[in-house]
């Protein structure tokens, strides 16, 4: 029996990783010193938009929007809704709850995360992770651009440590 579920198992990880070609990890959002240091929280109060890309290993690349109005809680740390257009589905909804953790560390949850979200900002970047439903381990990067009014946002999303989906996506602020 251990000898089968070992190949069993095998198999799957073979799978997994033949997948995993079809999902490039690809350049992440570099920190750049011409931009402005991220205040994450204070970005993304008021409203928001962004548009992108999402691939999902075997699909086709998916157009992706999202509108976001962000606003302070009474507890000082920001909620962030937000409708999520996934092309050829209906739109979403989800809440983001973050706070400052320490000087440089955000954390709080993620209405369809299966954990909390924790993060870290250095310089112009955010690096947040979270786990989400399935057992998918997300790792997304949000770099400030110069002019302090877009973001460009990468999440990889893996299964086994394997990357399974990718995102990639421009945020920029309304109306201020």
């Amino acid at each position: 029996m251990q000898c089968g579920n070992t190949g069993r198992m095998a198999a799957t990880l073979a799978l997994l990783a033949g997948l995993s070609g079809c999902v490039s990890t690809g350049r992440l959002p570099p920190a750049r010193a011409d931009a402005p240091a991220l205040d994450a929280l204070a970005f993304f109060t008021g409203q928001s938009r962004g548009e992108g890309t999402l691939k999902i290993a075997l699909r086709r690349p998916r157009a992706v929007m999202v509108a976001s109005v962000g606003r302070w809680g009474s507890d000082g740390g920001l909620i962030l809704d937000q409708t999520v257009t996934l092309a050829g589905q209906p739109a979403t909804q989800r809440q983001w709850q973050l706070r400052r953790d320490g000087p440089s560390g955000v954390a709080g949850s993620l209405s369809d995360a299966a954990g909390p979200v924790t993060g870290r900002i250095e310089g112009n970047r955010l690096h947040l992770r979270f786990t989400m439903n399935g057992g998918l381990r997300a790792d997304q990067w949000l770099a400030l651009q110069p002019g302090g009014q877009m973001l460009h946002n990468v999440m990889i999303v893996r299964k086994f440590g394997l990357p399974v989906a990718r995102l990639d996506e421009v945020i920029m602020r309304e109306n201020r």
